[in-house]
Formats: structure tokens, sequence, C-alpha cells
């Protein structure tokens, strides 16, 4: 006998579209995911897509219809509940496009939570597009199969995101400087977390000197090598999934 094929099929597109999503809600999909689908994926009536809404969770939904510029589809199965992701809020400051557009797409891969950009006196980048910068978490997080989007906070001085931070949640601080090694820190402090990762030029003396003031900053060492701000970013991250995130399973 023939296999049963799977539902829904791995090659069924995915996409985030505005909820609540609900079994047998029709969604009407348009614009440019609408042209993916349809002109790209080569999508028609009977095929199955997958819906997620950052609210219920993954669905999957068979086209209704497709017309000229709108696609309609009807949700049909729920596959998976929105997600769960690890406490964990990547403060990362600023730097040149295409290198921040990395960190915001392979820090969604990793799972973050929220990111926080943040503007210190050696950012070589001062501005963020946030249209732009969501919409390349969405597309990471659709592509990585991801229920749950990141949040993405609008870009804060040090100064300000110094002054602002409580005492609930420790901040561990790549310091070029040095500082504890990083698996031994984030291993010896579980629970809600965020990393502070500098810039092209990195820190300077006196926000090296504010960072460590703050009672829940804690120094971390991320090697011997000098990194670059990207690099520093999402190894840390990922070092931090491995043994305080949900890499254990």
């Amino acid at each position: 006998m023939p296999a049963t094929p799977s539902w829904p099929p791995k090659s069924a597109p995915r996409l985030f579209v505005p909820g609540p999503l609900s079994e047998g809600g029709q969604v009407s999909i348009d614009g440019a995911q609408a042209h993916y689908l349809a002109r790209v994926m080569r999508a028609g009536v009977g095929d199955v897509v997958i819906l997620c809404d950052n609210i219920t969770g993954e669905w999957a939904a068979p086209i209704a219809s497709v017309e000229k510029r709108e696609l309609l589809a009807r949700c049909e199965t729920l596959l998976r509940p929105r997600e769960e992701v690890p406490d964990f809020i990547l403060c990362a400051a600023l730097l040149k496009k295409d290198r921040f557009d990395w960190v915001l797409e392979k820090a969604t891969e990793l799972g973050v939570s929220r990111i926080q950009p943040v503007l210190t006196r050696r950012c070589v980048a001062d501005k963020l597009n946030l249209e732009r910068a969501s919409a390349i978490l969405t597309e990471a997080a659709e592509q990585c199969a991801r229920t749950a989007l990141p949040q993405l906070a609008e870009p804060v001085k040090l100064e300000a995101l110094l002054r602002g931070w409580g005492n609930e949640r420790t901040l561990f601080f790549a310091d070029e400087a040095g500082g504890e090694p990083a698996a031994t820190a984030f291993a010896a402090r579980p629970g809600p977390a965020a990393l502070l990762t500098g810039p092209e030029g990195g820190f300077d003396d006196s926000e090296r000197a504010a960072i460590r003031a703050l009672s829940t900053a804690h120094p971390i060492s991320l090697g011997p090598r000098i990194l670059r701000g990207e690099t520093a970013a999402l190894s840390a991250t990922a070092v931090w999934m491995a043994l305080a995130g949900d890499w254990q399973g």
C-alpha cells in the first residue's frame, strides 16, 4: 500500500498573518504574500499553506480560492499552539545595516524573545527602520518554523537602558576587557537574562564603568579572540541557549 502522505506537506509555505486564527476561519491573503503564494510558489485551490498569527499558534489552511490580487484560505487544523520561548533579551548595539540585518535574522532563528537595539557612543549607525527590521524578523521566523515572533523595541541610548534596568534580570555584559567565561556565567545564573554587546568600535571607558556599576550586570568573556559585533551577539546567544535556554529539549 502507498504510504499515507504527511499532513500538511513538508513543502507547504509558511506565513504570518493577522490573528487570531480559529478552526474554520477564513483568511484573506493579499499584497506581497498573495504574490508569493500564487506567482512564486504556484499555489492553487486545494493546496495547503501553514498560517501563524503569533497568538494561537500554527494552522494548516487549504486555499479556497485564488483571485488576481487575493487568496482565501480556511483554517482547518491547529498543528501547534504558540510556543513558549526562553526569557532572553538581546541588547545589541546598532551596527552597519547589513550586519545588523544578520543579527536580527539569526537572533530570531536562535530563539530570543526580545531584541533591544542600543545606541552607544561608538555606534556607526544611529537609526533603524523598524518596519524593515520587523519584516526581517517575520521572514526569519517563517523560515525557521517559529510560532512566536520576537518582540522588537525601538533603539534606546545606553544611558537610558541602564537607568531603567530593574533588579529581576541578569544583564550579561560582553566586555572586551574581560570577565567570567561566558559558559560558566550562563550555567551558574539561570532565569530571565539579557545580553549586552557592543558596536564596531567597542564600548568606551565611561560606558564600561557605567555598565559595571549596575548591580545586576555581570561582565563575561567571549574567548581569547576579538569578535565583530555581530559575531559576539550571536555566538554568545547560542551558548546561552545551549546552557540555559531551550536547546536541552
